[in-house]
């Protein structure tokens, strides 16, 4: 008996921002954490730093950027240690400006390069730690090609 994985895609929870006389709120309400079992930040140090390709066969992840603007992309991965070099790679702009989740779905590798100073992303994901050391696939920035990263 064998089992057929359907192929999931990466969507984008959008969010809001309201300003008033007191400040501003930032908020993405559709978003739940209900598999969510841990989160980090990550902040490059410049603009020329591309952090990728991070894949996983188990664990989805979640990316919100608080600060600043990044180019995020997630390919999935049709075998895990080798998968096809035509593998389409989707690419999204995120911006604190804009409130808004990428889901990265399991079965996908995912990286990112910061387009303004200082930005920063928050992961969540839905493996600990734990799990996610054993289902780590690692792959270049450039294994789908160069021209992903150019904007």
């Amino acid at each position: 008996m064998f089992y057929i994985i359907a192929q999931m895609k990466c969507k984008i929870i959008s969010g809001e921002k309201r300003a008033d006389s007191r400040g501003m709120v930032s908020f993405v309400n559709n978003f739940t954490f209900e598999k969510v079992k841990r989160f980090y930040q990550v902040e490059s140090k410049n603009n020329s730093i591309i952090r990728a390709f991070h894949g996983h066969m188990k664990e989805g992840k979640y990316a919100y950027v608080t600060a600043g603007k990044m180019l995020l992309c997630a390919v999935y991965l049709d075998v895990k240690n080798k998968p096809s070099k035509k593998n389409k790679v989707e690419r999204f702009i995120l911006s604190s400006d804009k409130p808004q989740i990428l889901f990265i779905p399991p079965r996908h590798a995912n990286g990112f390069k910061s387009l303004k100073a200082r930005s920063k992303v928050i992961f969540f994901s839905t493996s600990s730690l734990k799990e996610s050391l054993r289902d780590d696939y690692r792959f270049p920035y450039d294994y789908w090609g160069k021209e992903v990263w150019k904007t």
